[in-house]
């Protein structure tokens, strides 16, 4: 038997006192059904603090990382309305920060079927995720990463667009005014529309509509980099501007 709740205090400690901790799988039988039962048990807890659901991310997106951690799909985690980055941010509070160009969907309407997620978009945006695994040595497996709310830390995006075809859009991740990761959107499952549908297929089987308002980050561009402290991160998408963080 897995104790959830246990597990999920466990990460939620480790995040709230910057501290990591070891692997859940190495002391407990935790498999990828237990593990997103984690997933949202930690999600509780930060709701009982205030926190408000505000989207879904996305990982595992490119076919390199899938044959990487021997899986045949994405993996999801939630964001909230305080994981919404600011201009600045403390990056002393992380513990293994990361950065990685994103795109963002802005959602219209609520998203009833995996089949109506392009048609609820009301506008796209280019995006940033600081990712921040809890694991000691950044060392994790698959239902230790998912139990984790898949990396998730901190977000942001840039100005809203009006929807459209984003399946090869170039994206430039800066730092300090130098090139730092350049790739395109057709490295997240060939066109990140495919992203977007499968956020609302697994958050659908969880019970979780895609609600308006909410962001749906739909997965790395490229590679995430270590984000250092006193750095300036830029990330440009090709006709969808910029946008900006300070740490």
């Amino acid at each position: 038997m897995v104790d959830v709740q246990a597990l999920a205090r466990i990460l939620d400690d480790a995040a709230r006192d910057v501290r990591a901790v070891p692997k859940l799988t190495g002391t407990a039988p935790l498999d990828v059904p237990a593990a997103y039962a984690v997933q949202r048990a930690g999600m509780e807890l930060r709701r009982r603090r205030g926190e408000r659901a505000a989207g879904v991310k996305m990982g595992f997106t490119s076919r390199a990382k899938m044959v990487q951690m021997g899986v045949d799909d994405v993996i999801w985690g939630l964001l909230t309305d305080r994981m919404l980055a600011g201009p600045t941010v403390d990056v002393s509070r992380l513990i293994h920060p990361r950065v990685e160009p994103e795109i963002a969907y802005l959602i219209g309407r609520e998203v009833r079927s995996p089949a109506e997620a392009e048609s609820a978009v009301a506008g796209v945006a280019v995006g940033f995720e600081i990712l921040d695994s809890r694991y000691r040595d950044f060392e994790f497996t698959l239902p230790d990463v998912i139990a984790d709310n898949a990396s998730a830390a901190l977000y942001g995006y840039g100005t809203w667009h009006a929807p459209r075809d984003l399946s090869n859009a170039g994206l430039l991740l800066e730092i300090d005014g130098r090139p730092a990761q350049a790739g395109s959107s057709a490295a997240i499952l060939g066109d990140p529309a495919r992203s977007l549908r499968a956020a609302a297929r697994l958050a659908l089987g969880a019970g979780i509509a895609l609600e308006p308002g909410w962001i749906v980050l739909a997965g790395a561009a490229t590679a995430a980099v270590p984000l250092p402290k006193d750095a300036h991160v830029r990330v440009t998408g090709a006709g969808l501007g910029s946008v900006e963080v300070t740490t």
